[in-house]
């Protein structure tokens, strides 16, 4: 008997095309409302929230990857559901749906299969590297010399010195000042540069969607630009040693006038301990506390951060941190910045 006139056990007009087509207008139907349901009522609560552009480019990232991975997923529970309540033994004259001649091999499939599979890896790859390139490398490392830089003319450099067990943060355009509170400014672009003085660290600052490894004798730089004002937390991310799991603080982005007021008010407040700190660098390493001092190369000749990373400093703190920036000879710092 043909499958037109009905497979055995199949009844007469039923055909294998028609359960196709019901599976795929409930897929459809079903991926529709989802994703729909997803993006305009969930998606705007998935953390780690927009207070920064590489937050809000994370969250948007995951949105847009759950979305083609939803109807995946529907796809698999429709065809179950389908064959449980429609394809069941209970059902008298169900034959198996998948057996026979016809379900050994179907070219067609196959190649729809290939092809959108293929499509939709390729698209993932495109869209994955445009969201890498486009935010500056998207709040995570990139090492010493960054392959992404942002355009913004007001880019404040913050190095953030990880040991074991805590952060502090310099701030070079303040007079080099060291602070245990990390304090940046609203609508402005960051330069964190990241750096260890004893073993591997991760600077983790959630909610800013910043992730930077820190490595001792390593400047590596990440951006991001902070959208919102509000608290937010500082953890480390990276197993270095018993009391990893206490090595977190809390940091703020303010207004720019109540950042200056504090930059300003923190460097005059912390001049007499600054003058003892070892001079600006992009890496610090422990036995710089001896009176001998430690020389590092500065291998690369190369600007850690550019040029207009001045942001909020003053004339003389703009002087030394040229220097600094542009120095293409050996680097001596003389103690460590815990």
């Amino acid at each position: 008997m043909s499958d037109r006139a009905g497979a055995p056990g199949r009844p007469a007009g039923a055909h294998p095309l028609q359960d196709i087509r019901r599976i795929f207008a409930i897929w459809i139907a079903l991926s529709i409302v989802g994703d729909l349901i997803f993006w305009f009522v969930a998606g705007p609560h998935v953390p780690p929230g927009d207070m920064t552009s590489s937050a809000s480019g994370a969250q948007f990232d995951f949105n847009v990857l759950f979305m083609v991975a939803l109807p995946v997923i529907l796809g698999v529970w429709t065809y179950m559901g389908y064959a449980v309540l429609m394809w069941r033994a209970s059902r008298p004259g169900v034959p198996d749906p998948v057996g026979g001649p016809r379900a050994r091999s179907n070219l067609k499939v196959q190649l729809w299969w290939i092809v959108l599979t293929t499509i939709t890896v390729l698209g993932m790859f495109i869209f994955g590297t445009v969201e890498l390139i486009v935010p500056a490398g998207a709040g995570g490392a990139e090492g010493p010399n960054p392959i992404w830089t942002p355009t913004s003319k007001t880019i404040l450099p913050v190095q953030v010195i990880a040991q074991q067990w805590k952060f502090t943060y310099r701030y070079p355009t303040f007079g080099g000042m060291e602070t245990n509170t990390l304090v940046i400014p609203d609508n402005t672009t960051i330069a964190f540069h990241v750096t260890s003085l004893d073993v591997i660290h991760s600077f983790w600052a959630y909610q800013l969607g910043v992730k930077i490894d820190a490595n001792p004798g390593v400047d590596d730089i990440g951006y991001t630009t902070t959208n919102q004002l509000g608290r937010f937390s500082v953890r480390c991310n990276e197993l270095c040693g018993i009391w990893h799991g206490a090595m977190w603080d809390f940091g703020k982005v303010v207004t720019k006038s109540q950042f200056m007021r504090w930059g300003e008010a923190t460097e005059r407040a912390h001049a007499d301990n600054t003058k003892y700190l070892p001079p600006f660098a992009w890496t610090y390493v422990p036995t710089a506390n001896t009176t001998t001092g430690v020389t590092v190369a500065n291998t690369s000749g190369q600007a850690p951060f550019s040029k207009v990373q001045k942001y909020g400093a003053t004339t003389s703190a703009k002087k030394t941190l040229k220097n600094v920036v542009t120095a293409t000879s050996t680097i001596t710092t003389g103690g460590s910045t815990g």
